[in-house]
């Protein structure tokens, strides 16, 4: 049989054109409750450029309509309360499929993802147990199958023995990745201590049979602070959640993170988990999957790869290698409201082992009766949406040929980003994109070229001075209402790994364009030459 060649350049194009225009909707208006629906369904693009104001009030000034806690004693009509929605909910809400909106990990989201959340709302199906859910229990089982698959790539046979067996889970979807995150970590805690041992005699029991003086959570220090919030929960202690320094390019430090592990054994110590990182929420970086895996076999500990943001990137044959070591992972966090490009929450955890969710399996008589095929047997949360039906659209409608490119043009446009940053003289790119977000700072050039060459004790003060000007141009930026970025701080290595503020910017919005880009830039260049950044750099040149 012949090999198949690659679509042409033109051919490209034509795909990406094309799967852009599933991200946007004609024009139209809505004024009544029936008409903002239609609207919102067949036009949202123009529906929020006609209803969200350029210019935000301060939130203070937003909270004046929501300041009675006093429950309304006779029922509004329905009109008045769709005037309530436009004027004081619609009109001050955040335009997140902005094409300007690039500060968040939130996106357009494909035109029929609005319908489908209708028909999802309307049937109002039950996930937690098969007499609520029906066809939606097989629906979501599929799903996480199919995630299963793009991740640990397990053959046919694998998915035709596991994917329906009543006994067994190849995942759990979640509200997002905090809930995923915690279910991993819970799962892990309870097949280290024997879930029988939780169960009967608590965390301090089961401890003590182990003999062990306290369970740990190895991370980097770019860890998503979902995982405290898991050490908290799991009785674990956020002192137990080690955070670990990391490298020019926020990868994980791998001799210092065997260091610790060797420490914290030698103190009695159970390693519960080794987490690593792929897509970190600041800076984007991806731990070294492969490393850490051999460590955790080393440990014997779980393995759980926090891939909420990147995850997607296993969809693309030309980055996929970035997340070489993923498929060696005991547990694996998603979220599909990320790159997936579905509503808001839809996350996920697979586990490469049916089994492993068997350790946190609870039943009741009236409800997820054991041998039920119901999911809620393996789930923190009880009642759940039908949030899986969005999810198999995307893979269905997008498919993972559309997938590949949104992740690749989000790439490339990345790289645009990051080669314009550091062509201008006045901006510093401080954090190179490894998948398709940066971090950079306005630094005027001969700020730069100071700052190589200063004291320490002066480079300090010069970037705290520099921390507060980004901080007012991505406030006034933000004000502004024409492009958004947010802000963070992280550890910049050329200036002796002091923490400063930085400017964010995340790039997965298929409508996001290089001409948006450039106006990301202009306008903070015409926000610098405000009057009050002028004499912020007036003070550094006085240091």
């Amino acid at each position: 049989m012949a090999e198949q060649s690659g679509p042409t350049m033109a051919q490209a194009q034509a795909n990406l054109e094309s799967l852009q225009r599933i991200f946007t909707i004609p024009e139209s208006s809505g004024a009544t409750l029936a008409q903002i629906d239609a609207a919102i369904s067949n036009n949202l693009d123009g529906f929020l450029r006609q209803h969200i104001v350029a210019i935000e009030k301060d939130l203070s000034e937003i909270e004046t309509a929501f300041n009675s806690a006093v429950i309304p004693e006779q029922p509004y009509y329905v009109s008045d309360y769709t005037d309530f929605i436009l004027k004081d909910l619609v009109s001050q809400s955040v335009h997140t499929s902005s094409p300007g909106f690039v500060g968040h990990m939130t996106s357009a989201l494909p035109y029929f993802m609005l319908p489908l959340s209708k028909i999802v709302t309307a049937l109002n199906q039950n996930l937690v147990k098969v007499e609520t859910s029906k066809a939606f229990t097989p629906l979501e089982r599929q799903v996480l199958g199919m995630l299963h698959r793009l991740i640990f790539q397990a053959e046919d046979g694998f998915y035709q023995q596991w994917l329906h067996d009543s006994e067994y889970a190849l995942g759990a979807f979640c509200s997002g990745g905090t809930v995923a995150n915690i279910t991993a970590l819970w799962s892990a805690r309870n097949r280290l201590l024997g879930e029988g041992n939780i169960a009967r005699k608590g965390l301090f029991g089961a401890l003590q049979q182990a003999n062990l003086k306290g369970l740990a959570i190895l991370v980097s220090r770019r860890g998503h602070y979902s995982l405290a919030k898991a050490a908290d929960l799991l009785g674990v202690g956020r002192d137990n959640l080690i955070a670990i320094d990391t490298d020019g390019d926020y990868r994980v430090n791998m001799l210092a993170m065997r260091e610790r592990a060797a420490q914290l054994q030698e103190e009695g110590m159970g390693i519960l988990s080794v987490v690593g990182l792929a897509g970190a929420t600041e800076t984007g970086s991806v731990d070294p999957l492969d490393e850490l895996a051999d460590l955790s076999e080393e440990l014997g500990a779980h393995f759980h790869v926090d891939a909420a943001w990147g995850g997607a990137t296993l969809f693309s044959d030309k980055h996929r290698s970035l997340l070489k070591g993923i498929e060696r992972a005991d547990s694996v966090t998603i979220d599909a409201h990320k790159q997936f490009y579905v509503p808001m929450g839809a996350g996920m955890v697979l586990f490469k082992e049916p089994g492993t969710l068997n350790s946190i399996e609870h039943h009741a008589e009236y409800i997820i009766r054991k041998g039920s095929k119901d999911l809620g047997s393996h789930t923190l949360e009880g009642s759940r949406p039908g949030m899986a039906l969005l999810v198999h659209a995307g893979l269905n409608i997008i498919g993972r040929k559309g997938y590949e490119l949104l992740i690749d043009q989000g790439m490339d446009k990345a790289a645009y980003f990051a080669a314009a940053i550091d062509a201008h003289p006045d901006f510093e790119l401080v954090v190179e994109p490894r998948l398709n977000i940066l971090g950079y700072r306005y630094c005027p050039a001969s700020l730069q070229q100071r700052l190589q060459a200063e004291l320490p004790e002066v480079k300090q003060k010069i970037n705290a001075v520099l921390d507060r000007i980004t901080s007012r141009i991505q406030k006034a930026q933000r004000a502004a209402g024409k492009t958004f970025v947010s802000r963070t701080r992280v550890d910049c290595h050329r200036y002796g790994d002091e923490v400063i503020t930085v400017f964010r910017v995340v790039l997965a919005n298929p409508l996001t364009d290089h001409e948006v880009l450039d106006q990301v830039l202009e306008q903070q260049l015409e926000l610098a030459e405000h009057p009050e950044i002028q004499a912020l750099l007036a003070d550094i040149d006085s240091l």
